[in-house]
Parts: C-alpha cells; sequence; structure tokens
C-alpha cells in the first residue's frame, strides 16, 4: 500500500510538472504572437514601453525594429528614468550637475549613437525563444553554466533558463530566462548583474522579446559607463533630431 501511494505521489508531480510547461512565468496561459513589429509592439504597450519606443526612434533604428528578425530583451521605461535621474538622485543629471555641465532636459539631447549602443546591448541575432537556451543554475554553474552570446554591440551576456523547485523537487517547477551582463569578457565568471525575465517568447512579426524585470538595474547594467559616454560627447540642443 505504502508502495502503491509513492508511485501516485510520483505521478501527480510530473503532470504537475507537464502542466506547468504550458504557461509562462507569469503564470497566465497567453497566446504569444503579436499581429505587428516589434517597434509596433513597443509603441502600443505605452506602460511600461513608451519611453524606450521613443529611444528606438532617437537611435535611427526604427527600421531594424520594423523588419529585422533578432532577440531583444526588453528593459522598461523606469530603467531610462532610473538612468537619467535628478540634480538630487543618483543619475546622469546628478553626475552632469556636480561636473559643472548642463543637465539633461530632453531625450534628443543625448546623441544617437549613445541610444544606440545601449539598445544593441539588449539585442541579440536570430529569433530566440526559451526552449532555445541552455539550463542554467546560478548557484551550481560548474554543472548548469547557461551560456555565452555576444550582443549587437560585441558586449557579452550570459543567458540561461532557470529550472525552479516544485513541491521540494529540484528542476521540475516553472521555467524562467535570466538574462546576465558580464562586464569583462576575460573573467567570464565574475561580477554578473543578473536580471530575471518577467514574460517569455512574445512573437512580434520580427523576432522575439523577453520583458525583463525591473531589479533597479541602470540602462546597459554599468551606470558610469553611459554618463561617461555622455559626459565626453556632451549634450545636443533639444530638437536636434
Amino acid at each position: 500500500m505504502k508502495k502503491l501511494i509513492m508511485i501516485c505521489a510520483a505521478l501527480l508531480l510530473l503532470l504537475n510538472a507537464c502542466k506547468r510547461d504550458e504557461y509562462y512565468v507569469d503564470g497566465g496561459k497567453a497566446n504569444p504572437d503579436y499581429p505587428g513589429s516589434m517597434l509596433k509592439y513597443l509603441q502600443d504597450k505605452k506602460v511600461p514601453f513608451d519611453t524606450v519606443a521613443q529611444i528606438v526612434k532617437l537611435a535611427g533604428m526604427e527600421q531594424q525594429f520594423s523588419s529585422e528578425d533578432f532577440t531583444f530583451f526588453a528593459f522598461d521605461d523606469d530603467v531610462i528614468k532610473r538612468t537619467i535621474g535628478t540634480v538630487n538622485t543618483a543619475g546622469l543629471n546628478n553626475y552632469l550637475f556636480y561636473s559643472g555641465k548642463d543637465t539633461l532636459k530632453t531625450l534628443d539631447q543625448i546623441p544617437p549613437a549613445i541610444w544606440k549602443k545601449y539598445l544593441q546591448r539588449y539585442m541579440f541575432k536570430g529569433s530566440n525563444r526559451l526552449k532555445d537556451y541552455p539550463q542554467i543554475d546560478l548557484g551550481l554553474r560548474s554543472i548548469y553554466p547557461g551560456a555565452l552570446y555576444y550582443d549587437y554591440n560585441n558586449s557579452v551576456a550570459n543567458i540561461g533558463v532557470n529550472f525552479n523547485d516544485a513541491n521540494g523537487v529540484k528542476y521540475i517547477g516553472y521555467r524562467q530566462l535570466m538574462f546576465s551582463f558580464i562586464p569583462d569578457i576575460s573573467k567570464p565568471n565574475d561580477s554578473w548583474t543578473t536580471v530575471p525575465v518577467a514574460s517569455s517568447d512574445i512573437k512580434p512579426t520580427n523576432g522575439v522579446v523577453h520583458t525583463l524585470s525591473y531589479t533597479g538595474a541602470y540602462l546597459g547594467f554599468d551606470q558610469y559607463e553611459f554618463y561617461n559616454d555622455v559626459y565626453i560627447s556632451g549634450l545636443r540642443p533639444s530638437g536636434s533630431n
């Protein structure tokens, strides 16, 4: 009898795991196909991507986001807001103010090349869904390491799928993409900035979108690199684009 109960319990766990595979991380069954381009998806989802769509235009990348197939790990508007900041809070404007420079008033004052550089940090060649990435266990990377990928700007990220636990059993729970920026490829295992994916496998007519969870990260994952790029290039007059 005890053996029969154990067998039934194992079957229930297996069925539960299979059922979970039908769902996204956010728990809702949904149609991943979006009837429009990647740019239109960002424009239509004004919360939380209105500013992101503006940056695509400011970077001169509308054509790419409208027709080219690639994988985009989409950050949200709060990342931009946090990165720009104010003179009284951490961020670009605080940095510029205390460096004796004019502060940013409008996003078009930042040169298109800078916006392009940091957008490309989230762009990867090919249309890759969750199923196309290897497993990662951040606590056991020697066995489940994920994989390294070069973005459009030749920076490096580790991308992998975290297999969560369920009912005390390892790796049978829901699966979630993990995106980790690696600042120095000569030290590929050090100083990662890891951001989980909130919703994966969104499929516009070109490419695939995975939306990143908001974790307080800065644009490009290195706030001082962004600040220095803007500081060196200088701000343009508003309305330059």
